[in-house]
């Protein structure tokens, strides 16, 4: 199992460090509501990794996905896919960065988060983490990372649960500073979200381009 968790240790960090969804998170929490949509959001969060990480997990197992005892070759050929959307996403990311002292451009549903409650909130962490395509393609190449190890599939339930704590590092912080620092933690959160609006672009394309890279070298390894 530890060969797993190695091996799917990058693209949870990826998942973790994903700037948007921790800035939303911060503004979630300075809402009226920040009490209890914070949480609602990072419960909706494990909800969208687990429910990818488990079907891509389920695929693996199913019959005809394995040869011989040993990952089929479509699981190579899924990463050199992935890395090479990876690597795609990146560029794209790249070429978006702020230029100079230009604000960066935020999504407009970042407006209405003033206005959520818990339910909405969690859904919220549903659609970034399991629908975002950045986090998809991420959770993806981590549960397919999980299968090629070929452990036995209660191995791999727990990889996976460790796959979903550690991609959940970068929401849950901001959630903890919060609880832990009650009223001083207006400020850092400030801090924290503005940095991260800031650098996202350039959090991300790099990020993306260190995975892609890796998972198309896996991918040749493994042909």
């Amino acid at each position: 199992m530890g060969e797993a968790i190695g091996q799917m240790l990058p693209s949870a960090v990826g998942v973790a460090i994903s700037p948007l969804p921790i800035v939303a998170v911060v503004l979630m929490l300075v809402t009226a509501r920040g009490r209890v949509n914070g949480p609602a959001f990072l419960v909706g969060w494990w909800i969208g990794v687990a429910v990818v990480g488990t079907i891509v997990l389920a695929v693996a197992e199913a019959p005809g996905a394995t040869d011989q005892g040993e990952p089929a070759t479509w699981v190579s050929w899924l990463e050199l896919i992935l890395g090479v959307l990876l690597l795609l996403v990146a560029l794209k990311q790249w070429r978006g960065r702020p230029q100079g002292d230009a604000d960066p451009e935020m999504p407009k549903w970042m407006q209405a988060l003033d206005g959520f409650k818990p339910p909405k909130a969690a859904g919220a962490g549903v659609l970034l983490s399991g629908l975002n395509p950045k986090n998809l393609l991420l959770t993806v190449a981590g549960a397919t990372a999980i299968a090629q190890t070929g452990i036995s599939g209660g191995e791999q339930a727990v990889a996976l649960v460790v796959f979903i704590l550690i991609a959940s590092l970068g929401v849950a912080a901001p959630i903890v500073i919060y609880f832990a620092l009650g009223a001083r933690a207006g400020p850092l959160l400030e801090r924290l979200k503005n940095w991260l609006a800031q650098n996202n672009a350039l959090i991300m394309a790099v990020l993306l381009l260190i995975i892609g890279v890796k998972l198309i070298g896996d991918a040749i390894s493994g042909f």
